[in-house]
């Protein structure tokens, strides 16, 4: 899915994830580029950096997103620094037509210097078809390994090249609740998926729906439940064979999907705990997803499982923190043998060009200091980073608080959406439209032998 959007039929691409299969990429120079001169920011610690590329004044670096208004205000202020440092203006366009126009762009040869990718799918494809993607510098990879993941620098990576440092972030692993109905009732938080499930047994003997949910979304109607699925196999098999799933290395019937999705289907295809003020377990695939969240307020259900993006459904008015109207906790685990795994998505940085100048933007987007200028830029919240040398305190939100808190957590072991990493004709196909129809009634068994036929040969 986009960074805090929905996700559409174009979303999905052609190709898995950047993670590393068979070939070579063409040998490119990851030599810091540099224009000469004495750069602005010489002398100005939070400039340091920048400093090596020289003096850019009267350059420009074209970028292309998906990130529209009123998003995108806060991403040209991010940039201001960026342009003290170094003299370099940033031209920023942003798209809602962005997975389409940008192979149309490429393939037209009117790339711009860089592009916010938010599938791994979509980079490798402009990487292996296009062969359009720049070797990252070598600045770019020094903080990447320095102030995010291995795991994050993988979804950059394809073909054991290194092209894309990571952008934004959403997490997926949350459960919005009302705080209010969890006092009056005297629940805590639940630390595990059993103490979960014990509140949705005693949701029930209360005369409560403990679940609402749904997940209808025109053309991508059936995500939610993927995610579902994805964060339960997390939980049930660990990240091991989720990566091995996604990458099709074991098939998408393999019994322990089906024991995934089992589980998954003891909540939502289960009568008594759904569909909280919504309807029947049928009525979940109907419901649009922005609406399904609504009961958790009125109390008419106890839990909804949907990413950090969703503060921004919530109707006006409503609070979002630990002592307002709603908030969200982590989707606890099965298990303790996979630490705390963490379904998300986010963007990553492409560049299509090596100049001076396009080269400092990427390194200035793939530091700690372009990631807290991102957060202060951000007062009204909705917006967060894995990168870890983000100052929490720099967020307003709490819920984006939280979200920084989970990425940061030691424990914590993150995997990308995993449809956003399969071939189109499966996760932007076959795994919506066979989740939607196992909603309704249709097997398990049937279900994913369905979406493993769909599987394309090659």
């Amino acid at each position: 899915m986009r960074s805090r959007t929905i996700r559409h039929a174009s979303v999905a691409v052609v190709l898995a994830a950047g993670l590393v299969l068979a070939g070579c990429a063409e040998e490119e120079s990851t030599e810091v580029q540099s224009a000469g001169g004495t750069s602005p920011g010489e002398g100005k610690a939070e400039c340091e950096q920048l400093t090596q590329f020289g003096d850019l004044t009267g350059t420009s670096v074209s970028v292309y997103t998906s990130i529209i208004a009123p998003e995108d205000a806060a991403q040209k202020k991010s940039y201001e620094l960026f342009t003290e440092c170094t003299g370099a203006e940033v031209e920023y366009e942003g798209s809602s037509e962005f997975e389409t126009q940008l192979k149309v762009r490429v393939q037209g040869g009117n790339a711009p210097d860089i592009a916010y990718i938010p599938q791994p799918g979509l980079l490798a494809s402009l990487v292996r078809d296009d062969d359009a993607v720049v070797e990252a510098p070598d600045t770019v990879a020094e903080n990447v390994d320095q102030w995010w993941g291995e795991d994050w620098k993988t979804y950059g990576t394809v073909d054991d090249t290194f092209y894309a440092a990571p952008l934004g972030a959403n997490v997926k692993s949350f459960v919005w609740y009302s705080p209010k109905t969890f006092a009056d009732n005297g629940w805590e938080i639940p630390e595990t998926w059993d103490d979960m499930m014990a509140i949705t047994e005693d949701a029930v003997s209360k005369g409560m729906k403990p679940w609402c949910a749904g997940i209808e979304s025109g053309d991508a109607t059936g995500w939610v439940t993927t995610d579902w699925l994805e964060d339960s196999m997390l939980r049930e098999v660990g990240p091991d064979v989720y990566d091995q799933w996604v990458n099709h290395e074991i098939p998408f019937d393999d019994p322990q999907v089906a024991a995934a999705l089992d589980r998954v289907g003891s909540i939502l295809k289960d009568e008594e705990f759904v569909n909280g003020g919504l309807g029947d377990v049928k009525s979940i695939a109907t419901t649009a997803f922005q609406d399904a969240g609504y009961p958790v307020v009125d109390g008419e259900c106890v839990m909804h499982r949907q990413a950090s993006f969703y503060a921004a459904q919530w109707e006006p008015g409503t609070e979002v923190s630990e002592d307002g109207d709603v908030f969200a906790f982590y989707l606890p685990t099965v298990t303790e043998d996979f630490g705390r795994p963490v379904l998300g998505g986010g963007e990553f940085v492409a560049a299509f060009d090596s100049r001076p100048e396009v080269q400092a933007f990427q390194t200035y987007l793939s530091s700690d200091v372009w990631a807290n200028e991102k957060a202060k830029a951000t007062p009204d919240g909705g917006w967060v980073t894995a990168n870890t040398g983000l100052d929490i305190s720099n967020l307003s939100s709490p819920i984006d608080i939280l979200s920084a808190e989970t990425f940061q957590d030691p424990d914590a072991v993150f995997r990308f959406d995993g449809s956003d990493q399969m071939p189109s004709a499966v996760g932007a196909g076959s795994f919506w439209k066979e989740m939607t129809a196992w909603i309704t009634g249709q097997s398990t068994a049937d279900a994913l032998t369905n979406i493993e036929e769909s599987w394309p040969a090659s």
